[in-house]
């Protein structure tokens, strides 16, 4: 059984390491350390100090976890021959990879880890930067840094922002949540001689001269309100408060029932900004929507009965359980391919929960506009063969439904028309739906294209000193032509 000693050397000089650690780097003879690029390895030199580095890797390597890896295997190679000493910098538990790696893969080697210590470079930080991290503290590594991880409203640790590269990185990842004149401070060496304290704003922190292994970024808590809009938990505050006892008597008094309109009325919104596209009143516009969303889910709080917590991982578990083909098992070749394996899965989901003797057709909503219901009504249909192949018996549901609503006409039976047009209009949506045209866009394009001319006529009656009163059919057909030609 092989043994390795992992020691830390310290955030910085000589006279900040322990002396029970100097005498086991001065008295062991296989001593490794995982990087030379340390103030105090160049004091230990002095005294005699030797040792053999894995600097050499990371020139080797393109991606740091096969840096730490290789590292790691070397070690444990090593101390299958001899017990070795490992040294790393600062405290070998504090943003070591490679100690991690080694106490997940010591025990299949049958390797024993005797761990010595090493003061690590937060103490140090804290007291240059005059902070405490009782008030909430998050350290992150510079080179795996996450935008989603990040909590602006804690004091930031930014440890490992050891070159231009990372530190651009860093900055392009920050500047993703922070202004970019925010301020944060660059400390290299913290606690030793060589300590240096630099504040820049973000958009300057991948410019500066000094930037090493013992460099770390901080920043501050975000005090700023306004800078707070982009987070979602001060959305969720903002809805709560307007729903709150001092909040607002209108946001107040809603209920799930009587919401239903605006649901529509800003989707609906959403589609026309589609439409314009025009990104940033499609962003204005789908924020109206998330308002709709966290009204609902406050309102559901309210009760006692969901929150937007439970909706989102209703969302997120149903989108990782009907998409196996990412998640799980492999990719699937085409569009077809993945909406057969959904209709499946859903399939799979009313079994489970009981609702397989529903309807085929029952997953389609009672509330959608007319024409989109009936094309989703048909598609469903459709997919258990109740379905024409070609589009001719199609052309002749059609003439047969015209035919039928022409009788009911001469008859002036309102009932039985009014019925015989809602057939007329289905067998239309058949036949769209063939030709892969979804009727209701179809419709609403014509509808703008409508309101355009018309616009045009009224503007051009109004530019000639004229009123509808005043010109006949003839005359406004004219002007139609016209703005069919533009």
């Amino acid at each position: 059984m092989g043994k390795i000693v992992i020691l830390g050397l310290g955030a910085g000089d000589l006279n900040q390491m322990p002396l029970g650690i100097y005498h086991t780097l001065m008295k062991s003879e296989n001593v490794y350390l995982r990087t030379k690029e340390h103030p105090v390895v160049e004091q230990l030199e002095a005294e005699g100090f030797t040792y053999q580095s894995f600097d050499h890797v990371y020139e080797n390597n393109d991606q740091f976890k096969d840096v730490y890896q290789e590292i790691t295997s070397q070690l444990i190679k090593k101390a299958k021959e001899k017990d070795i000493v490992y040294g790393v910098p600062g405290h070998p538990f504090v943003a070591e990879s490679t100690v991690q790696l080694l106490v997940q893969q010591s025990k299949e080697h049958n390797i024993t880890l005797e761990i010595v210590g090493g003061q690590s470079f937060l103490d140090n930080m804290f007291q240059a930067l005059q902070i405490d991290p009782i008030e909430g503290c998050q350290i992150v590594d510079g080179t795996a840094l996450l935008k989603a991880e990040i909590q602006v409203r804690h004091h930031i640790i930014i440890c490992q922002v050891y070159d231009a590269f990372i530190a651009s990185e860093v900055k392009l990842t920050l500047m993703d949540l922070l202004p970019d004149e925010y301020e944060v401070t660059i400390v290299t060496a913290a606690g030793s001689s060589q300590e240096e304290i630099k504040k820049v704003p973000l958009y300057e922190l991948d410019r500066v001269a000094i930037l090493n292994n013992l460099t770390a970024v901080y920043v501050p808590p975000v005090k700023d309100e306004t800078i707070l809009y982009r987070d979602f938990e001060k959305l969720r505050e903002v809805i709560a408060h307007l729903r709150g006892p001092n909040g607002c008597p209108w946001d107040k008094k809603q209920t799930h029932t009587s919401l239903k309109k605006y649901l529509l009325e800003e989707a609906y919104e959403v589609l026309d900004a589609i439409d314009e596209e025009d990104e940033d009143h499609l962003a204005e516009e789908l924020g109206d929507v998330l308002l709709q969303v966290m009204l609902h889910a406050q309102i559901g709080e309210d009760e006692g009965m969901f929150s937007v917590d439970d909706v989102i991982s209703s969302l997120t578990e149903k989108m990782i359980r009907r998409h196996p083909h990412v998640f799980e098992e492999g990719n699937l070749s085409d569009s077809e391919e993945v909406i057969k394996k959904w209709d499946e899965i859903k399939r799979q989901e009313k079994e489970t929960s009981g609702q397989s003797d529903q309807s085929f057709l029952s997953g389609v909503p009672k509330s959608m506009p007319a024409l989109s219901r009936a094309s989703n009504l048909q598609k469903k249909a459709a997919k258990v063969g109740f379905d024409w192949d070609e589009v001719a018996p199609i052309w002749m549901k059609v003439q047969e439904e015209i035919a039928e609503f022409m009788i009911e006409t001469k008859q002036n039976n309102s009932e039985k028309t009014r019925k015989e047009f809602g057939d007329v209009l289905f067998a239309f949506v058949n036949l769209a739906r063939y030709y892969q045209i979804d009727p209701e866009l179809a419709l609403h394009s014509t509808n703008e294209k409508f309101f355009n001319r018309f616009a045009y006529i009224e503007k051009t009656l109004q530019e000639r000193g004229l009123t509808f009163a005043e010109v006949d059919l003839a005359y406004l057909d004219a002007i139609w032509e016209e703005a069919k030609k533009m």
